[in-house]
């Protein structure tokens, strides 16, 4: 059993990567224990508000690479801690036993050489599979450099993979992670790629990353603007066909001539989240969000700022607009778009029910028109005024209180 010691070290170590949100996948269970179907991993939340919750560890903490913005870098003076795989199996079991967990992030540094920590991780999630029985979600980090053989065999294993890019461009990654490049992270994304298709096209027995892919992006460690992130992160989900890119605001944990001596703020790694979401489900591209690579304006979510950028597409009329549009309007998000689409086929619409509907109007009254009329500010100045005043202070939000809280939590604008 591993000590009380060794685990407070590993997932103390494991704290600052964020990339381990889920949804869950689809692996059946093959006669053990757990299940990593929908309702299953921790950061998730389901429909009544549960937030499932799974163990998030290193395999060691002892890196052979030095990079500067990581605690577990090779000349970071921290206690080191390596546990074995079967230490790992052991207590990923006991605590879903006890109820404490139902799924495993596992990640690990570069212990000894890239080959041997990937070997270690994928000796771990096998053995948790078959001599185990623990058919629970599996979340495995890729370690760069690593042989694409082992790469692949540990695929069979995991629900989902995540090789974190950190840093958004080759300069940055050479000064800062200088044992890191930009091909030793995307190569083996784009190599899982390719053999997740290949599976489905062939319908293979079994699965092959049945939860994808993601990654996460440092903010604020390397001077890259916002507009350069973006493009970065669509890129990925075009490309290499990711999930999710994950945003962690950079934190000074540890000290370096090389790096920023304040955090880059969680406010502008909200509004990375919020522009992520217009890529993702909106229909907007990076060049749109951002233009010119510049950065986000703190002022006012992105959406709110496109649409103060081009109002000469606006007003727009709820009644008869296409879903694409709709959906650029602020205050009105996925599920508002199709509420309206859905019941303007029987009836006008006109402000009583698009408020019904949970249209955020303090928003989206200065650019639609229902049935004809317009309640909003015809001087753009004073819009941006009334949408940054509408911006407020950031609050605690109870779980699904509202229609707002709901949006709020998913990202929607």
């Amino acid at each position: 059993m591993i000590s009380e010691e060794k685990l407070k070290i590993l997932t103390e170590s494991a704290k600052y990567d964020v990339s381990c949100s889920s949804s869950g996948s689809g692996r059946k269970n093959g006669g053990g224990m757990g299940n990593g179907y929908f309702s299953g991993c921790c950061h998730s939340f389901t429909p009544d508000g549960r937030c499932i919750s799974l163990l998030k560890i290193l395999l060691s903490n002892d890196c052979v690479f030095n990079c500067k913005y990581c605690m577990s870098r090779s000349d970071c003076d921290v206690p080191r801690a390596t546990a074995t795989p079967e230490e790992i199996c052991e207590l990923v079991v006991d605590f879903y036993k006890r109820n404490y967990i139902e799924g495993l992030f596992l990640s690990s540094a570069v212990h000894r050489s890239p080959d041997y920590a990937m070997e270690q991780l994928l000796l771990t999630v096998k053995k948790l599979r078959t001599e185990y029985g623990f058919y629970g979600y599996i979340h495995l980090k890729g370690i760069p450099h690593a042989d694409e053989r082992i790469v692949h065999e540990a695929a069979l294993y995991a629900d989902r993979m995540s090789y974190n890019i950190e840093l958004p461009t080759e300069k940055s990654l050479k000064l800062l992670a200088p044992q890191k490049s930009r091909e030793s992270v995307l190569l083996p994304m784009k190599q899982l790629q390719r053999e997740r298709d290949l599976f489905r096209a062939e319908k293979r027995k079994g699965r092959f990353l049945p939860a994808g892919q993601t990654t996460q992006l440092i903010v604020g460690a390397s001077p890259e603007r916002d507009g350069q992130i973006l493009r970065l992160a669509q890129g990925l989900y075009r490309g290499a066909g990711l999930k999710r890119v994950y945003f962690s605001s950079y934190v000074p944990v540890v000290h370096d001539a090389l790096l920023p001596d304040r955090p880059a703020g969680e406010l502008r790694e909200h509004r990375l989240y919020q522009a992520d979401w217009l890529l993702r489900f909106y229909g907007f591209s990076a060049e749109e969000i951002v233009e010119n690579d510049g950065d986000l304006p703190l002022d006012l979510d992105p959406k709110c700022a496109w649409a103060l950028r081009n109002m000469q597409f606006f007003p727009v009329e709820v009644n008869s607009a296409p879903a694409e549009t709709l959906l650029r309007v602020p205050g009105i998000g996925t599920r508002s778009a199709q509420k309206i689409l859905d019941a303007r086929k029987y009836t006008r619409l006109g402000f009583d029910a698009l408020k019904k509907m949970r249209v955020v109007l303090k928003r989206a009254r200065h650019f639609i028109t229902a049935n004809g009329k317009f309640y909003g500010s015809g001087d753009e100045t004073a819009v941006r005024g009334l949408l940054a005043a509408g911006e407020g202070q950031p609050v605690q939000l109870s779980l699904f209180e509202n229609e707002a809280a709901r949006s709020a939590l998913t990202g929607e604008l």
